[in-house]
Parts: C-alpha cells; sequence; structure tokens
C-alpha cells in the first residue's frame, strides 16, 4: 500500500544510509505481521493501516528510536554521507596540489627545492579549509534536521500527514553533488598551488614558460577570497546532498549562495590588479604574436573583453542553477 511505502520512506530517510534497506526491510515485515495478527492479509483496509502506523509512532519518534538519541555535530544520519565527501574533498586537493607539483619539477626540475615548499605551503592551507567547509556543511544541514525533528517529536499525527515520496525529477543524485564538489575541490588546489601556470604555455622545440593570465604580484592578496567563493560551491553541494530532494528552500539558499559568490567573483575579476597587466607585451615577446599584426590585434580584442565574457557566462550558469532548483522543487 502506498501509504505503507511513504511510511517507510519517511523512516529510512532519517537514518544512515548502509542501514536504510535493511530497516526499510525489517519494518515492512513488521507491518504486514501486525497487520496480519490484527485483520488478517485478505480483509485489510486503509484504517488498518493507519492503525497500525499510529501504534508504530510517528516516523521521526521511530527513526529516533532505531538510531538513538546521542548528540552529534555530524549525525549517524549524514555520517555516511559525510565522511565520503571528505574523503573525496581531501583526495582531490592533495592529489590536485601533488599533480602540480610533479609537472612544475618535469618542467624545471632545478627548482624543485622551491617546489617542495610550497606544495607544502598549499597543503598546510588547502587542507585544513577544505575540511572546514565540508564539515561547516554538513554541521548546518545536521542542525536544520534536527531543529526540524524536535518540532515534530510529541506532537500528535497522523499516517494522512506523511509526505508523499519525492517524484523522481525531484531527487538530487550523489552523483550529480558529488561531481560538483570535485570540481570545487580541484579548482581549490589548483589556484592555491599551480596558479602561475595558469596561461599560455611556450613551446619553442621544448617548453618555455608561461605566459600568465593573472597578475603574480598581487594575486596572493585575492587567494584566501577565491578559495572562500570555491569554499561556498562545495557548501552548496553539500546542502544538496543534505537534502536529497529539491525543496524552494534549498532553492532560496541556491540563490542566495550564487548571488553572494556572483557579486564577490565580478568584484575580484574587475580589479585593476587582478589581470596580468603586461599580459600581451609578453605575449610578443615570447615570439606568441607578433605586435601589429592582425593575430595580435585579434588577441588583443579577445583579451580586452575576457573578463566581460566570463561574467556572462557565470551570470547564465548561476541563473539556471537557481532557476532550475526551483523548477524541480515545483514537481510533485
Amino acid at each position: 500500500m502506498e501509504t505503507i511505502d511513504r511510511y517507510i520512506y519517511a523512516v529510512t530517510q532519517k537514518l544512515p544510509q548502509a542501514q536504510r534497506k535493511d530497516i526499510a526491510d525489517e519494518l515492512r515485515g513488521l507491518i504486514e505481521d501486525m497487520l496480519e495478527e490484527r485483520v488478517g492479509i485478505a480483509n485489510i483496509k486503509e484504517s488498518d493501516v493507519e492503525d497500525v502506523l499510529l501504534e508504530l509512532d510517528s516516523p521521526n519518534e521511530l527513526a529516533e528510536k532505531y538510531r538513538g538519541t546521542k548528540k552529534y555535530l555530524i549525525g549517524p544520519e549524514l555520517f555516511d554521507s559525510y565522511i565520503l565527501v571528505l574523503k573525496i574533498v581531501l583526495i582531490v586537493v592533495s592529489a590536485g596540489i601533488g599533480i602540480g607539483f610533479l609537472i612544475q619539477t618535469i618542467l624545471d626540475p632545478i627548482s624543485i627545492l622551491d617546489y617542495f615548499i610550497d606544495m607544502i605551503v598549499s597543503l598546510v592551507t588547502s587542507l585544513p579549509m577544505a575540511f572546514g567547509w565540508t564539515t561547516f556543511s554538513f554541521a548546518i544541514g545536521e542542525r536544520s534536521g534536527e531543529v526540524k525533528r524536535k518540532d515534530l517529536i510529541g506532537q500528535e499525527w497522523k499516517p494522512s500527514d506523511l509526505p508523499p515520496i519525492p517524484d523522481e525529477k525531484r531527487q538530487i543524485k550523489r552523483g550529480e553533488s558529488i561531481a560538483g564538489i570535485i570540481f570545487y575541490a580541484i579548482f581549490i588546489a589548483f589556484l592555491a598551488f599551480s596558479s602561475d601556470y595558469f596561461g599560455i604555455w611556450v613551446f619553442q622545440d621544448e617548453f618555455t614558460g608561461v605566459v600568465p593570465f593573472l597578475n603574480e604580484q598581487t594575486y596572493g592578496s585575492y587567494l584566501m577570497f577565491i578559495i572562500l567563493l570555491f569554499g561556498f560551491g562545495i557548501l552548496k553541494e553539500c546542502l544538496k546532498l543534505v537534502s536529497g530532494k529539491w525543496t524552494y528552500k534549498l532553492a532560496i539558499v541556491t540563490i542566495i549562495v550564487n548571488a553572494v559568490s556572483m557579486a564577490a567573483i565580478v568584484f575580484i575579476i574587475n580589479g585593476p590588479d587582478f589581470w596580468n597587466p603586461e599580459f600581451m607585451n609578453e605575449l610578443a615577446e615570447a615570439g606568441v604574436v607578433t605586435v601589429g599584426s592582425e593575430a595580435f590585434d585579434i588577441v588583443n580584442k579577445v583579451w580586452d573583453q575576457l573578463t566581460f565574457w566570463i561574467i556572462i557566462l557565470l551570470v547564465i550558469g548561476l541563473v539556471w542553477d537557481a532557476v532550475d532548483g526551483f523548477i524541480k522543487a515545483r514537481k510533485k
């Protein structure tokens, strides 16, 4: 019966991922046994199902009994997902920094000591921040879920109050959120350690260097803010993972995070000292283009409009992310 399915779903969604299937099977068997004992299999009515579910208690209180009532920073309901995401974030950040170190060493082995010191500094800077953002994100999810459960525990409830099992189109696949977290973690690793390789790579028979897009003299002052921005991205994806489905509340949070990120990005990349002011001159000195040539004029035009198009693409992406969330939240 649909009511039984909704009840089991409501209970198991509040339990650790690893326990959900076993407890769902156990709970379904318990309900069927109670119904058989009460009225027999052939004569089950909706009212009999409601009586049995009322006897079992509300989904929140039953989930609390399965889970226990101990206090947690990250409770059992979210702990499995938290550990999975934390491992992914730390591994991706560490691997990204390590790969950057290897590339730098291969291209310029003489400076290996400098690169090694930079790698250690980047690990010390990035890993605690990645750990903190991930833990902070799940702690917010835990607190909000705990407040909601406390509000419902002790209140009278009816099986008709059970929320419907969400449409598949509203559900947020774990893989999508995890892919987003990996994306942000890769950028944190890259921008924290290998930003000087973010530019035009120059080869003349062999690798001769990079003409950087960013202003190496001032980039350090922006780095912390950039990492914080990508940390907000991790926060957003963690909240999606915790929620498991699109809701209006989640869509509003997504809009707020996207708006703050958008404003910060526009402020940063519009700054006079963010981009390399000598980019075109360095490109010409490296022999990539010749001053006065048609290629030089085209590249110069693209360079002048780079900030504008980055902002346009970011606005489109972030607005679509928010609109898509509202569209999916409306689905029943």
